[in-house]
């Protein structure tokens, strides 16, 4: 299968260390014209996520930026990495996902997650201890409303009344679930059309998972990078290293990662492996071999720029990204893939 290139989104606009903060009526037109942009150079998907109450703005409502993107784009796929669907009303996500597939010709994936930062939860009027459940019927109920089906379904936590969905997609988004821990995996590959990971770390276990399942052959992993690509990758940490370590500790505040200390200095993210720095023919190396030796990844995205970082910089790595690394890792994959059928 061939693997789609893309660019990952949060939108967070912090205020630079002088107080200047970046208006996000700008911020958000320029993300727009950047997408226009990277798909005229090749890049094939956007990847947005989803997060609520976050001072710098982080992305709280991703369906209706979808919408944007799939109005200015032609042919770029839109995804979400991820929403947290314990928060939402899943007949609504359904009737919004199905939307954004009609509107865009087909163009839209629906990623979830069970999320994790408990003011959410409360905020919503959910309970983080009924994440796994509130998941795994908000999958079932979407699915049936896709569907068409008008019949009724009552789980533990949620319910469907006896009543149809319209319009339904056209073409049926795949439905995708992110997790990060064994049991969490376990259910992606269980319920899930596909399985968003945010370290490639966690590809073998969703794999063992999907063989014990007896359903490998349905194997789909959309693999969202945390590396740094430039032609000296670090001088260019030197510059951005900053942004990364306010992103990664953002995150550690929310308790994204389990109880640990939040990091001092960019270097620390680099040798924890939070981040990791490649030059364009190590980018080559690495993500040709990780697609040769994972065919089940069909989509490979980087964050297009991190939180706070200006973005046309962003846009500096996704060129070299769209027109060096790209181009040649497809045409190393396929070799190696001619290479393969003639042994």
């Amino acid at each position: 299968m061939s693997t789609h290139f893309g660019l990952w989104y949060d939108l967070r606009n912090p205020a630079d260390p002088a107080g200047t903060t970046r208006g996000f009526t700008t911020l958000y037109r320029q993300v727009l014209d950047q997408m226009v942009w990277a798909e005229s150079l090749g890049i094939d998907s956007v990847w947005l996520t989803e997060h609520h109450f976050m001072d710098d703005g982080y992305t709280p409502s991703p369906f209706v930026i979808a919408g944007a993107i799939g109005e200015r784009t032609e042919r770029l796929r839109v995804g979400t990495n991820l929403i947290v669907s314990p928060l939402h009303n899943p007949i609504r996500l359904a009737e919004d996902a199905a939307t954004l597939s009609l509107l865009t010709d087909g163009r839209f994936d629906l990623g979830v997650g069970q999320g994790y930062w408990e003011p959410e939860f409360a905020a919503f009027g959910r309970s983080v201890r009924n994440r796994p459940s509130l998941l795994e019927e908000g999958v079932e109920i979407i699915r049936r409303c896709w569907s068409g089906s008008d019949e009724a379904f009552t789980g533990r936590r949620l319910s469907k009344p006896a009543l149809a969905v319209s319009p339904t997609p056209e073409s049926v988004p795949a439905l995708l679930v992110g997790a990060m821990a064994d049991p969490a995996i376990e259910r992606a590959a269980r319920i899930a059309d596909g399985f968003l990971s945010t370290q490639n770390v966690h590809h073998a276990p969703y794999l063992a998972a999907m063989d014990r399942l007896g359903r490998r052959s349905a194997a789909r992993i959309y693999a969202g990078q945390w590396v740094i690509i430039a032609d000296d990758p670090e001088a260019e940490w030197a510059r951005i290293g900053r942004h990364a370590l306010y992103q990664i500790n953002k995150y550690i505040e929310m308790g994204a990662f389990g109880p640990m200390p939040q990091f001092t200095e960019p270097s620390q993210l680099i040798e924890a492996g939070s981040y990791t720095l490649w030059d364009p023919d190590t980018a080559v190396t690495e993500l040709s071999t990780l697609l040769s030796s994972t065919p089940e990844i069909v989509d490979v995205h980087f964050w297009a720029q991190l939180p706070g970082e200006p973005v046309e910089s962003g846009s500096a790595r996704i060129e070299l990204l769209a027109t060096d690394v790209i181009p040649r890792v497809r045409a190393r994959v396929a070799d190696a893939e001619v290479a393969g059928v003639h042994a």
